[in-house]
């Protein structure tokens, strides 16, 4: 098993300080009833130019104190009840880290759990409450091959708001003179009740040792032959690539269920919905609302009536929060959160998790040495699926989660492995 060792630990500071009128950061409401962890992203570059090589960590230590100048909250505090962010220039962790092992050892193995090595130890969706809300590790292989990885805190970004981060600390990276623009202004979108409680509203959960991931790829042949089998067989227009791909591992799901039991178990399946627009894209905070979507017979599971529901649910959410007020919506969003937690608690049905990072660039991002040849999270909690841009092409890579036993039998299913493939780099 591959170990690391540290090689320097520091604060990265922000180039230019924090003026005193940004001083404290108000978290919005959608901040507050979030999960506070931290959200745990890796790059994988194999090789890297010669002309690179010595300079890495300083070309990466540079632009990111040049970015933190515009993404400033990440190098504060957030206090204890989760209301705002103290913008005190403390610094964001970057840690420096020798892997004993060549990169291929960590992407070739079947198992995504491998990619822990790049992160700091327990800090993958870990509390974000006493860490900066930002630690950056910089990873070197005995190959010559580095990682990059980033846990952001949850707690002051969503997906949306990292995939911006990275992409404008990469832009910096290769331009120094490059300048984005974020705006921290989610809280003026959705402000907290006067009257609240301040104690974190959702529970936070820490990913048992007994689940897995694997990541799975649809190529864009494969997503095509999905959309024609929901399109000829149901009135369903247009399905996008997440929703034929989610329908098709939420019916390999109930059969595992279904192996396992004897029975069928009704299903709750919830996707993340982004809400820029209707607010502004540059717009920094958790900006997203979920949509469930529930089958109660073996009927509602096949393909083009899956797609058919979670289309229907989609477009209910629109047409609900298109008049909403918007600082009605994280009560909207809590409410089904809240429902969507007695389902999980009464145990009446199988419970999965979609969140999405397509459309971002995450596979594309180069700091000035090239693309990655793997983008990936680190393992979270069960019955979990990230979708992502696959490195080349149109087609979408999935990391899959599952308790250990859970996994033996979905990796297995037949109809998942006729349209995914378990993804397999070589870095030769």
């Amino acid at each position: 098993m591959a170990s690391s060792k540290m090689i320097s630990r520091k604060m990265i500071k922000l180039l230019s300080p924090t003026p005193p009128s940004l001083r404290c950061h108000k978290l919005s409401f959608m901040d507050h009833i979030n999960l506070p962890l931290h959200s745990p992203c890796a790059f994988f570059y194999p090789k890297i130019p010669q002309n690179y090589s010595n300079k890495i960590s300083q070309i990466l230590e540079n632009s990111l104190s040049k970015i933190l100048s515009f993404y400033y909250p990440l190098a504060g505090k957030i206090n204890n009840n989760y209301t705002y962010v103290d913008c005190n220039d403390t610094g964001a962790e970057y840690l420096n880290v020798r892997i004993n092992c060549p990169m291929s050892q960590i992407i070739n193995n079947p198992y995504n759990d491998a990619v822990g090595v790049v992160f700091p130890q327990d800090l993958p969706w870990s509390s974000s409450l006493n860490r900066s809300p930002l630690v950056v590790q910089l990873s070197h292989f005995d190959c010559g091959g580095i990682a990059v990885s980033a846990c952001t805190s949850h707690t002051i970004f969503d997906g949306y708001c990292v995939s911006k981060f990275i992409n404008d600390w990469a832009s910096t990276a290769r331009n120094m003179d490059f300048k984005p623009s974020p705006q921290f202004s989610a809280s003026t979108f959705f402000p907290l009740p006067s009257e609240t409680n301040l104690s974190s509203t959702l529970p936070t959960t820490h990913p048992s040792k007994r689940h897995v991931s694997r990541m799975y790829n649809f190529s864009s042949s494969n997503l095509t032959r999905l959309k024609d089998i929901v399109t000829k067989e149901s009135h369903v227009k247009n399905p996008t690539r997440i929703e034929v791909a989610s329908a098709l591992v939420h019916k390999c799901g109930v059969a595992m269920s279904m192996e396992k039991s004897g029975i069928f178990k009704p299903t709750l399946m919830s996707h993340a919905m982004n809400l820029r627009p209707p607010i502004p894209l540059n717009t920094m905070g958790n900006a997203t609302c979920i949509i469930l979507t529930t089958t109660v017979t073996e009927d509602e599971v096949k393909l083009p009536h899956f797609v058919a529901k979670l289309q229907k649910d989609k477009q209910q959410l629109r047409d609900k929060l298109k008049d909403m007020k918007k600082d009605m919506m994280p009560l909207y969003t809590l409410e089904l959160g809240k429902n969507a937690m007695n389902i999980i608690e009464k145990d009446t049905h199988d419970v999965y998790v979609c969140s999405g990072m397509t459309n971002t660039g995450l596979h594309k991002i180069d700091f000035g040495w090239g693309e990655p040849v793997r983008v990936t999270l680190a393992t979270s909690n069960k019955n979990n699926f990230i979708f992502m841009d696959e490195q080349s092409g149109d087609g979408l890579n999935v990391l899959i989660t599952l308790t250990k036993d859970d996994m033996l039998k979905f990796q297995s299913n037949k109809e998942l492995l006729e349209f995914a493939s378990p993804v397999v780099e070589s870095t030769k």
